[in-house]
């Protein structure tokens, strides 16, 4: 691991890493000091004077991999019960586990937890841990990383899957952190290698490649799964993983405080509609919009956009479908003036029906979609309208 450091004797305090840093990553007291914002670009380096700034490189210490053993998969409690994002992870993870001769166990953090632990039970893991207290009905970051420190310290595993949710995104990163060791974030596959390093695939740059990242000198290895990405196994019939009640630990109990709790109206999840009615750069302005609801609407299910429509400011980041928004797979998914770039088609083309809109005929989109209407969004969307109005209107007057 590389680090750089002031070497005190020399620095002059004259300020010149100070400017070159791009990160503000350089503290000026009497001396310069080198803070957490630091990205190790090595201009601060270069830039010294006096070459009172140097590189560190220091051997990472190997781990004693036998020493932690099998997948912890955190399965994240909502208002309705059990996330199915849980269960999405406790299917991978039982693919993968195989090849390293693993087990999958769980973890259960909330308030009422007994249906939850109970449906885990039929999915195949082995052991069920529950922290199930009132003050975990509601998420607290430090309190849920004291409770998921407590287990992963106990029982060592080697790989912990995170749902990439709001709560996910919040709880993986303090976990790394406490654990000194790497997470992969918003992964959309995985591989475990028979010497148990665990592969992490994710898209970057753009989606223009698929970065394969690696932790093979610590451990647990941490991960973020996209909901809707992973496949659920099949429920068993018969129960058999094994409840465990854990106590609360003493960091969690020090975090315990009395709270007002106050209903917040449930956000629009674009990822959990099984009818989908997307509008995308072929928009020619914002009350266009308009159209895209009323056909969702009259489908029964919800409306989204795409990256153009949300820089635009037409629509927020929630209902945005792609690599920096949300990944989909409904039943049925129509897309209206969506060019159908690899950053959209990489979240939604696990749709089971997939119908696009395009005037131009050579349009990505086409390439996935198993209905493609090469025309006008502005002659077809209403004509669609209107004869799904009509069907309906025969319909209730039998």
């Amino acid at each position: 691991m590389a680090q750089l450091v002031v070497i005190q004797r020399k620095c002059t305090g004259c300020g010149v890493c100070v400017s070159a840093c791009p990160f503000g990553a350089i503290d000026l007291k009497d001396t310069a000091e080198i803070n957490a914002a630091c990205r190790m670009c090595g201009l601060c380096e270069k830039s010294c004077p006096e070459k009172a700034i140097m590189r560190l490189e220091t051997k990472a210490k190997s781990v004693d991999k036998e020493a932690w053993r099998d997948i912890l998969v955190f399965c994240e409690m909502t208002e309705e019960g059990l996330h199915p994002v849980g269960p999405e992870l406790i299917g991978k993870a039982r693919e993968l586990a195989p090849s390293a001769g693993y087990q999958v166990d769980a973890l259960l953090l909330g308030h009422r937890c007994d249906k939850a632990a109970e449906a885990l039970r039929h999915y195949g893991v082995r052991n069920i841990y529950v922290y199930d207290d009132e003050a975990l009905g509601f998420f607290r970051a430090e309190m849920y990383a004291a409770c998921a420190e407590d287990i992963i310290r106990k029982k060592k595993p080697s790989v912990v899957l995170v749902g990439a949710t709001a709560l996910g995104r919040s709880l993986a990163p303090r976990l790394s952190t406490r654990f000194r060791t790497g997470l992969t974030a918003d992964c959309t596959e995985l591989q475990l290698k028979e010497n148990s390093d665990l592969v992490q695939i994710r898209p970057a740059f753009g989606g223009n490649i698929m970065a394969q990242i690696v932790t093979p000198h610590t451990r647990p290895q941490f991960a973020t799964v996209r909901y809707k990405v992973m496949d659920a196994p099949v429920r068993q019939k018969e129960a058999a993983g094994e409840v465990h009640r854990m106590p609360l630990p003493k960091k969690a109990v020090s975090e315990v405080r009395f709270h007002e709790k106050r209903s917040i109206p449930k956000a629009v999840n674009v990822s959990d509609a099984d009818i989908l009615v997307v509008g995308g750069r072929g928009l020619k302005k914002e009350s266009d919009l308009d159209l895209i609801k009323e056909l969702a609407g009259l489908l029964g299910g919800e409306y989204a956009v795409s990256r153009p429509l949300v820089e635009k400011g037409w629509d927020t980041n929630a209902r945005q479908i792609g690599l920096s928004g949300r990944t989909v797979k409904p039943k049925l998914i129509i897309t209206c003036g969506v060019s159908g770039a690899i950053q959209f088609t990489a979240c939604m083309e696990g749709a089971e029906r997939i119908v696009a809109i395009n005037a131009d005929r050579n349009a990505p989109i086409f390439r996935v979609a198993h209905v493609g209407i090469v025309g006008d969004l502005y002659d077809i969307l209403p004509r669609l309208i209107e004869h799904i109005k009509r069907e309906k209107s025969q319909y209730a007057r039998v």
